[in-house]
């Protein structure tokens, strides 16, 4: 028998809810549903947004299982569905982010949930935004011996700044899970990843092999880094186990992975029972599904009935798409009005206009936000029921497409070419969902705006200057792999180790906008000098403030310590002089951007990185730079989007640290070093190093620091309370080399490696 179910306003057909799925117990589907169903607030953001793999059992877990990439074309439409390019195919993978979806897995007979460690940007392979290491015990280990291991990698993770979630599999072993503090790339999440397990396996080879051999495994715990490939997935976090029994892959507290003899694998219902009374303990893995990406339609359902309105009410959260249509309705409901509705990021972004589009340059008119609409709404007309939201008549008075000029918050500018309407058009937020749209004065000389077949003309006026614009964001770059481009298509840059910073200079003054957009002029007194330089030019400059070591490389480090000595690297002109530059080629901004430098003794523009960005990557690594960033030579500024014509490659870079200190442990010599640099005759903290050490220099170095230890930091600038405890401070005579791959937010070195002198 089968029946309908509604799960939150989604109903999914189930049958067969008294199969058993498994014999050894009498688990039933109906209730592998309910598991999944009850527990869908815990799973679901640890596998939103990435691509669902399914193994099933439809004949319960005594029969065989299959694993499912693809969704089949009977799959229901409100499932959102990616599609991904591999070498022999192209493949559509689910992404499960509802209670329906969980249960629709669960009708499936889909008792195991796989996924990777990336999310999809668009219908690609995006970041990878944590890492899994699988601990698999060998022949003659078993659980005990992974829960060793997984707390000797807590430990490790932790010097590096980094947190980690144990996980009974449910299986054999543990997954540690370890969030990220920022995005990695593919190729940096496998090199981070094995660098760390190499590592253990290093320090406790008896007991440790990143070596996938079954011959190297007996007796150990394989310590598998390759599930964070993005070709790999892992059993997500909550998901039942095709095993006799129905576990789950269960997250644990580090005090149930240290009783390591009581330790045992979860079934569904103390799971289910443990995360009622506790909530989800890998809270702090991924962050809760709202967050992901709240569903822009939320508002318009919760305001419709499907039941009772023709409007369309789509069931599924829109897909990403970067469609470019406009439709505008007249609304005849209690109040007329027109509906003005641009289509961005998958849904319609909508303002009510009273007294509808502006027909002349020297009016505005009311246009009050209002809720996101499905871009199916982009043909419907019709009337909605007396005693609906929004109930009356509705037409379609214009659609076409438009062109984007400026899209924020508080203000968009589009050109509208429709039916009706060819124009530029302002909406300007001035009070909440107070806008005003503005029909705007033709900025071309040979073109007119214009309201087609109802007599009204827009004017035809010449070129006047621009405003200086201020608050433009920064244009970010995609992170990519620069060594697969050429010169004749793309130019190379250096990518600096500083804050970004938007430079307005107007009238001698200088005005400096973080990334974020805030003010933060004081910080840097330095770049004062800019104002006085160019006082007969009205400019904003994108660029970076760094500030150079005794190498003369960009030190993050010390420019948080040291601000007032920064220097302003420039390397893009957005305005200057009355003219906007950003949709002008990259190489003409480039142009006006050195002959402006030219003027300026405290502007600093870099040359540009010669050959391919094959050679450009090589000597940023021989010159120890953080890394490269191609743009495409006939590409335009897009404030404040991170766009494919501007492309990162960030490198590994080594760095020479003296020894402040190091933190103690109970398992080994030490569990870091505190490591600084020395500038100008004094030593600032940069972070922990606690792996790269081989055990005999890990020796050597215990002998040595011993000797030197003292009561007092030597370090000139402040840690954090966190960054102190369980310090052995030591005089600073001890140098080393750590390889690293970025510096953090708080200006300190992220994953750090120490290099034995033998490297």
């Amino acid at each position: 028998m089968g029946s309908r179910r509604s799960f939150g306003g989604i109903e999914v057909a189930l049958t067969n809810l008294d199969k058993v799925l498994y014999p050894g117990t009498g688990t039933t589907k109906g209730e592998v549903i309910d598991y999944f169903t009850a527990i869908a607030p815990a799973l679901l953001p640890h596998i939103a947004d990435r691509a669902v793999t399914r193994k099933r059992w439809p004949n319960g877990v005594d029969e065989s299982s299959f694993f499912e990439k693809n969704l089949p074309d009977h799959a229901p439409k409100w499932i959102e569905r990616h599609g991904i390019e591999h070498s022999d195919r192209r493949v559509v993978y689910p992404v499960i982010d509802s209670v329906a979806g969980l249960a629709w897995l669960g009708q499936q007979a889909a008792l195991e949930i796989h996924v990777p460690q990336w999310i999809f940007d668009g219908d690609e392979r995006g970041p990878i935004t944590r890492l899994v290491f699988d601990l698999d015990p060998g022949p003659g280990a078993g659980l005990p011996q992974c829960a060793q291991v997984a707390l000797m990698l807590r430990d490790v993770v932790r010097d590096v700044g980094l947190d980690a979630f144990p996980v009974t599999s449910g299986s054999k072993g543990i997954h540690v899970y370890v969030p990220l503090d920022r995005r990695l790339s593919a190729g940096g999440a496998s090199t981070v990843a094995k660098q760390v397990a190499n590592n253990l396996q290093q320090l406790y080879p008896e007991l440790v092999t990143a070596n996938m051999a079954k011959s190297a495994r007996d007796g150990k715990v394989l310590l598998d880094w390759s599930q964070n490939n993005p070709a790999k997935t892992t059993i997500a976090p909550y998901s039942l186990r095709g095993r006799d029994e129905p576990t789950v892959a269960a997250p644990r507290t580090w005090d149930e992975i240290g009783d390591r003899k009581r330790l045992r694998h979860l079934r569904f219902d103390e799971v289910l029972r443990r995360w009622r009374e506790k909530g989800d303990l890998l809270a702090g893995l991924d962050p809760p599904l709202g967050e992901q990406g709240p569903d822009p339609l939320s508002t318009y359902r919760s305001k419709r009935d499907a039941g009772r309105t023709p409007e369309p009410v789509p069931a599924a959260r829109p897909a990403a798409s970067e469609g470019n249509r406009y439709v505008i309705q007249e609304h005849r409901a209690r109040r007329q009005h027109w509906d003005l509705r641009l289509e961005r990021d998958g849904v319609l972004v909508s303002w009510a206009v009273p007294k509808g589009p502006p027909v002349d340059t020297h009016e505005n008119r009311l246009a009050v936000h209002t809720e996101d609409h499905p871009l199916e709404y982009l043909e419907f007309h019709g009337t909605i029921p007396k005693g609906e939201y929004g109930a009356g008549d509705m037409t379609i008075w214009d659609s076409g497409t438009y062109e984007t000029e400026k899209w924020r918050d508080d203000e968009v500018i589009v050109w509208l070419r429709g039916e009706r309407l060819d124009g530029r058009y302002a909406l300007i937020q001035t009070n909440g969902n107070q806008w005003l749209m503005h029909l705007m004065k033709d900025q071309t000389p040979d073109a007119s705006a214009s309201v087609k077949g109802n007599g009204a003309k827009g004017v035809t006026t010449p070129k006047k200057p621009a405003p200086l614009p201020h608050g433009l964001t920064p244009m970010l770059a995609t992170p990519g792999d620069v060594a697969t481009l050429d010169a004749e298509d793309w130019a190379f840059e250096t990518k600096w180790d500083g804050f970004r910073l938007i430079a307005e200079i107007d009238e001698g003054a200088v005005t400096l906008r973080s990334r974020a957009g805030h003010t933060v002029t004081g910080k840097y007194p330095s770049l004062a000098g800019l104002g006085s330089e160019l006082s007969g030019h009205s400019v904003v400059l994108d660029g970076e403030a760094v500030v150079f070591d005794e190498h003369g490389s960009a030190n993050l480090g010390l420019l948080r310590a040291h601000l007032g000595r920064a220097v302003f690297i420039a390397f893009d002109v957005l305005y200057l002089d009355g003219t906007s530059l950003v949709r002008k080629r990259y190489d003409d901004r480039r142009r006006v951007l050195e002959a402006l430098a030219g003027r300026s003794p405290s502007l600093v523009v870099p040359p540009r990185l010669d050959g391919s960005g094959a050679q450009a990557l090589r000597y940023s690594q021989d010159h120890g730079m953080e890394g490269v960033i191609a743009k495409r030579r006939d590409s335009v500024y897009l404030p404040g989007r991170r766009g494919q014509s501007w492309i990162k490659t960030r490198n590994w870079r080594t760095l020479q640290v003296t020894v402040g200190g190091y933190r103690k442990s109970d398992v080994r010599r030490f569990a870091s070093l505190l490591v600084g640099i020395e500038h100008e005759g004094r030593l600032y903290y940069l972070g922990r190093v606690g792996i790269g050490f081989s055990e005999q220099e890990m020796n050597a170095l215990d002998a040595r620091l011993s000797r030197l230890e003292r009561k007092t930091s030597p370090f000139d600038n402040d840690l954090t309370a966190d960054e102190r405890k369980d310090a052995v401070w030591v005089t600073p005579k001890v140098a080393g080399t750590v390889r690293f791959q970025n510096w953090t937010e708080a200006g300190r070195l992220w994953h750090p490696t120490w290099i034995p002198v033998s490297d």
